[in-house]
């Protein structure tokens, strides 16, 4: 089975990875989780979930921790003027002072590992983890409702983007792909296409991101990138040629596709995934993601310390790499555009 990302598996699905042994005491398992009510996209209305996989499961909601800002932090985002973090054990991570001081969110209802966070403004924003775990807030993250929950099969979601407050996307392990058109009160499972040469399509889904032409793209195992014109429904395959398992994707301002991921494999597109051209990364340490902050700097997180910029539209990049071997997770934009770092080991302080 081809490598994944170590960073967001769950421990049973991570049994199955070659990187396993690596990290085994970063993962951590997923425990029992109640059906809340969830939130209606248009009118804000309170429903409460009367049938599905979420329907009558014990809640169990996230560990309050001493120190919310050390716990594995694997998404990050704004909402905002708020900064939001998701990881270990449920948790969601608030900061309102641009990342002095942090504390966590009012109920959360789950204490699933979370791996990633969408906003599509500074209120309403989903959240992926574990167990298929989908979560939704109205409030700029201090309040979550129970969507999706699905334990009859330990297939975990990595990665979600909204277009706006009732069209989204998530995508996780085993190809498994879901879309919404209500604002997340209903979800339906979409199909990618075979890879060419292919009869079937069985492709861990690691990344998940917006072009510029109004299209999203998703990027996973075998090198592969799908695209998709219509909100998640129809997809078409975009071969990058390479075989290595891709972790992250962003599409730049000018339109540039990149993507990334095992061994510092890095890859760039200027005709919308349909040729791919291999970058020097000057790293064989993992991307874990990557992000392009206000002024057009391009960011990425990797394994064993190491962080890469780009001011060329990743034609070319610089290698930071750290004292300690800390594996870092993602990166967001501060207000005044410089870089906040998270990792396994949560808030990157920096000097």
């Amino acid at each position: 089975m081809p490598a994944m990302n170590p960073l967001r598996l769950s421990r049973a699905a991570a049994s199955r990875s070659a990187l396993a042994p690596l990290y085994a005491a970063a993962l951590c398992a997923a425990v029992l989780y109640a059906a809340v009510p969830s939130v209606h996209a248009q009118s804000g209305q309170i429903l409460a979930p009367t049938e599905g996989p979420i329907a009558g499961i014990q809640q169990t909601p996230a560990a309050r921790l001493a120190q919310p800002e050390s716990t594995m932090i694997l998404g990050a985002t704004r909402a905002g003027k708020r900064l939001v973090g998701v990881g270990d054990r449920g948790l969601v991570l608030l900061s309102d002072d641009d990342g002095r001081t942090y504390r966590q969110a009012a109920a959360v209802p789950t204490r699933a590992t979370l791996t990633a966070v969408s906003f599509v403004d500074d209120s309403n924003g989903w959240a992926v983890g574990h167990w298929g775990v989908i979560l939704a807030t109205r409030d700029g993250g201090e309040h979550w409702t129970l969507q999706r929950d699905d334990r009859t099969v330990d297939q975990p979601l990595f990665a979600v983007w909204f277009k706006d407050a009732r069209s989204g996307v998530a995508v996780g392990l085993f190809s498994l792909l879901l879309t919404t058109s209500d604002g997340g009160a209903t979800w339906e499972k979409g199909q990618l296409p075979s890879p060419p040469g292919a009869r079937k399509v069985d492709t861990n889904l690691f990344a998940l991101f917006p072009d510029t032409h109004g299209g999203l793209l998703v990027a996973g195992e075998q090198g592969m990138v799908y695209r998709s014109d219509d909100l998640g429904h129809a997809w078409k395959a975009l071969p990058t040629g390479n075989k290595g398992t891709l972790w992250a994707g962003v599409a730049l301002h000018d339109g540039t596709l990149v993507v990334a991921g095992l061994r510092g494999k890095v890859l760039r597109s200027t005709d919308q995934g349909r040729n791919w051209t291999s970058v020097a990364s000057g790293t064989e340490s993992s991307i874990t993601a990557l992000a392009e902050l206000p002024g057009g700097r391009l960011y990425a997180t990797a394994l064993d310390g190491v962080s890469l910029t780009s001011d060329d539209a990743a034609h070319s990049f610089t290698v930071q790499q750290r004292v300690e071997p800390l594996s870092l997770t993602t990166v967001v934009a501060r207000s005044d555009g410089t870089p906040l770092w998270f990792s396994t080991a949560g808030v990157v302080r920096t000097p």
